[in-house]
């Protein structure tokens, strides 16, 4: 017989993109971003992304090492992990609590869970959220440009918001035009490496979904839910979509693929699960910022969203009630 049918297990179509390339294209989706952080923040945020990067990397390689397990050091999830985890830090932290972040990051979110593919949330979210709980003080000590110093009563647009309405200086400080706007697209405001220049994220976002990296679902049903829940609520949507991390969030967190949902509508529920709890945060809570805290809520609830949107197995009845077929 000179053709056979050969049957193999799924999947069934494959493509040549690996690990290391997708998260190559990460990185350089990532690079703008950096190189807007060290112009407005100086070679502080250069130096803060290295250790951060080669932290993570160190960490990856010696736990790995030492449970005598594969080295997946070169497929640069380790990289991505450590520039996302540095985009979530102010350029004034102390280079040790950057360390004890990737540290949180890589050996108790990733690998003690079996490493990449199985960790329960992401990474550089769940570090974020544990530094900013245990170096509060720290983590809110945010560099303002041009200067590069310490200037925590120079909050981030969004504190700056949540301030009384009343007073003269804070309505004049969150005024909205097109000024406000250019300072936020071209980050000359306080805050941390990764949510000040929203202009380089967005070009990142693009480039992403221009290369297939990511899909568009999450992106835009979160920043979509954002923007009609401002103005529900009397906010300013522009306003919001370009202050605090939802660039950053949307673009290059939320759409981490083991920490999110596979299926179309499983997608849709998580964007505007997303967009939700940040706005619930921003407008009914005591935070500024909501995004780390949506995302890692929206984590968890990834293998209920998956089951419950998960498409239904072709060729086979639907069980229906009383167990007949």
């Amino acid at each position: 017989m000179a053709n056979k049918l050969i049957v193999t297990a799924a999947p069934h179509i494959t493509g040549a993109d690996t690990t290391r390339k997708i998260m190559g294209r990460v990185c350089i989706a990532l690079l703008p971003t950096l190189f807007a952080s060290i112009v407005i923040f100086g070679i502080n945020s250069l130096i803060l992304t290295a250790v951060t990067v080669i932290a993570c990397v160190a960490f990856e390689y010696g736990y790995c090492k030492l449970m005598k397990r594969e080295v997946p050091v070169d497929d640069l999830s380790a990289v991505v992990t450590g520039l996302l985890l540095a985009f979530n830090l102010p350029a004034t932290l102390p280079w040790w609590m950057a360390i004890v972040g990737a540290f949180i990051a890589i050996v108790i979110v990733k690998q003690l869970f079996g490493g990449l593919g199985y960790n329960f949330a992401n990474p550089a979210i769940v570090a974020r959220i544990a530094l900013a709980m245990g170096f509060a003080s720290r983590m809110a000590n945010y560099a303002f440009p041009p200067s590069g110093v310490d200037a925590f009563t120079s909050a981030t647009p969004l504190a700056v918001a949540a301030m009384d309405a009343s007073s003269s200086a804070t309505a004049a400080a969150v005024e909205v035009g097109s000024e406000a706007y250019k300072a936020l697209l071209l980050g000359t405001h306080g805050g941390v490496l990764g949510e000040t220049c929203a202009l380089t994220i967005l070009l990142g976002g693009i480039y992403l979904i221009a290369t297939k990296v990511i899909s568009p679902t999450i992106p835009v049903t979160y920043l979509g839910t954002v923007a009609v829940l401002s103005l529900c609520a009397g906010q300013d949507p522009i306003y919001q979509l370009l202050s605090g991390g939802l660039m950053l969030g949307a673009f290059f967190m939320a759409t981490d693929y083991v920490t999110s949902p596979t299926t179309r509508k499983g997608k849709l529920v998580f964007g505007i699960g997303l967009g939700i709890i940040t706005c619930a945060i921003r407008f009914l809570g005591t935070m500024n910022e909501g995004v780390s805290f949506a995302i890692l809520l929206m984590n968890l609830l990834v293998p209920y969203i998956e089951v419950l949107t998960r498409q239904d197995k072709l060729g086979i009845a639907k069980v229906k009630k009383g167990g007949a077929a």
